[in-house]
């Protein structure tokens, strides 16, 4: 018998776009949830929420501006933890913060019963893709988590192992115009 990760794919390359201003391009993930925008906040903003689909473990509540978070990147060799400083906290409508060198900016809209849920992120051009293909694996296993389904965190570098990432990054790729990098002999 399988298991909901195990039969988990992720769908298209259609949740995300590039805003580009000259040299610094911005990834832009967007999807519309079937849960309120209180229920979305809390599974951005709770660090035990953020355990079960983000690429990283928050040391702290993200809700709360000018709180000061640690954020540990799972998967990564070593530890990786930066600091972060919440810009700002509009609870149920956005937050800001950084993580690492990223910035990331959170919209919440109220979509009759659900909310569209959207994120800005600065990434380098040659990474744009594979933040999309990344980014969208994490609101699916989001959806999930909301939908009382959970499927388990698929983040960091053994999230390139799966060939629906590997397609993703492949579509992503294509769209916004950059090469994509081969993955399939890398061991995580």
């Amino acid at each position: 018998m399988t298991t909901p990760r195990e039969e988990y794919m992720p769908g298209p390359a259609n949740m995300a776009r590039v805003h580009k201003e000259g040299e610094k391009w911005t990834l832009v993930v967007a999807k519309e949830l079937r849960h309120s925008p209180e229920k979305v906040w809390q599974a951005l903003t709770d660090p035990a929420q953020l355990r079960e689909w983000a690429p990283f473990d928050a040391g702290g509540n993200l809700g709360v501006a000018g709180a000061t978070v640690k954020l540990d990147t799972v998967g990564v060799p070593g530890q990786r933890i930066t600091e972060t400083k919440v810009k700002s906290a509009d609870p149920y409508t956005s937050l800001e913060y950084s993580w690492g060198d990223f910035d990331m900016r959170w919209q919440l809209e109220s979509l009759g019963g659900g909310t569209r849920l959207t994120l800005w992120i600065n990434i380098p051009r040659p990474y744009i893709a594979m933040g999309a293909a990344g980014w969208q694996i994490c609101f699916d296993v989001l959806e999930h988590l909301l939908d009382g389904t959970p499927i388990g965190r698929i983040a960091g570098p053994k999230t390139m192992m799966l060939a629906g990432w590997q397609r993703l990054n492949a579509e992503y790729s294509k769209q916004f115009g950059v090469e994509a990098p081969k993955w399939g002999n890398q061991k995580p």
